[in-house]
């Protein structure tokens, strides 16, 4: 199931808001007709995210218990649209389902902790990179000792979880052949089965790995992951290069103005607090990772 959000619109029943990023009011000379630019909806840029991957996007929970669509890759949409003269619109979905929404071109981007995989490339165009990270294989205490090289987490007594459509799937079929390599639609389905000791390791993202670790003191990030790409990039329609061009210029400009470094510096302190990861609609999941 998919939720579609307006920037603009807070949802009474769901008391949910998004954090629109606040820019400098100098306007700045384009090389992109920006006017040029088309998208899925007139005025609207539309992008899909899956919000289960603190520090990239997730949902904030304040001290009432409210729910507000955060992270820097939800800030850096934000900015995007408001460079482009447009109206935001967050579709959330799994992340498989930020593939399909690209693939069918429903949406306009696809913000997710995307690696430009060449894989991918048949269903949409990458932008420039705009965050450098990192991969790593998660376990938890206990089991530290069993994983001491990448070559041990190739073994068929091992259950090696993964994120369905993901690079770490990759990562698993490489490092991993042997292993049950477990795929699970979120990252948060990955975390419960390592807790409860469904999984005996994970690939992970190095620094959503590092943000669970902080509220599950039991996760430990036990090795670094080569990969090739370690940058995220934005997914963009296929064959819109009106709106690829404008995104990296948006994405330049806030590289370069330090937005970005606020952006993840924001991020990373609200992902230390209290947080839901996943779709809101799942609230058996709700309970259940925040207990």
């Amino acid at each position: 199931m998919k939720k579609r959000i307006a920037a603009m619109v807070l949802s009474a029943c769901m008391v949910m808001s998004m954090a629109v990023p606040a820019f400098a009011e100098e306007e700045t000379e384009s090389s992109v007709d920006l006017s040029a630019v088309e998208t899925v909806t007139e005025g609207v840029l539309t992008v899909a995210t899956s919000p289960d991957f603190a520090p990239y996007e997730f949902y904030a929970i304040d001290e009432d218990g409210n729910a507000t669509l955060a992270g820097f890759d939800i800030a850096l949409a934000g900015y995007i649209a408001d460079y482009l003269g447009l109206e935001l619109e967050i579709v959330t979905v799994d992340f498989d389902g930020v593939l399909s929404e690209l693939q069918t071109k429903s949406v306009d981007l696809g913000i997710a902790g995307l690696s430009p995989d060449p894989d991918r490339e048949s269903i949409m165009d990458f932008s420039d990179y705009y965050y450098y990270g990192g991969q790593s294989f998660v376990t938890v205490k206990g089991k530290e000792d069993l994983f001491t090289s990448l070559e041990d987490t190739n073994n068929p007594s091992y259950s090696i979880g993964v994120q369905t459509g993901s690079i770490q799937v990759d990562l698993a079929n490489e490092y991993s052949p042997d292993a049950d390599i477990v795929s699970l639609p979120k990252v948060t389905d990955i975390i419960t089965d390592l807790l409860t000791g469904n999984l005996d390791g994970a690939y992970i993202e190095t620094d959503v790995a590092k943000s669970y670790a902080t509220n599950y003191e039991d996760l430990v990030l036990v090795l670094d992951v080569p990969y090739d790409v370690e940058g995220g990039a934005i997914g963009v329609s296929k064959g819109n290069e009106t709106l690829l061009a404008a995104v990296n210029e948006a994405i330049a400009a806030a590289l370069e103005d330090g937005s970005m470094d606020r952006f993840v510096a924001e991020a990373n302190e609200l992902a230390t607090g209290e947080k839901y990861e996943g779709l809101l609609e799942e609230e058996t999941e709700t309970e259940a990772l925040t207990e």
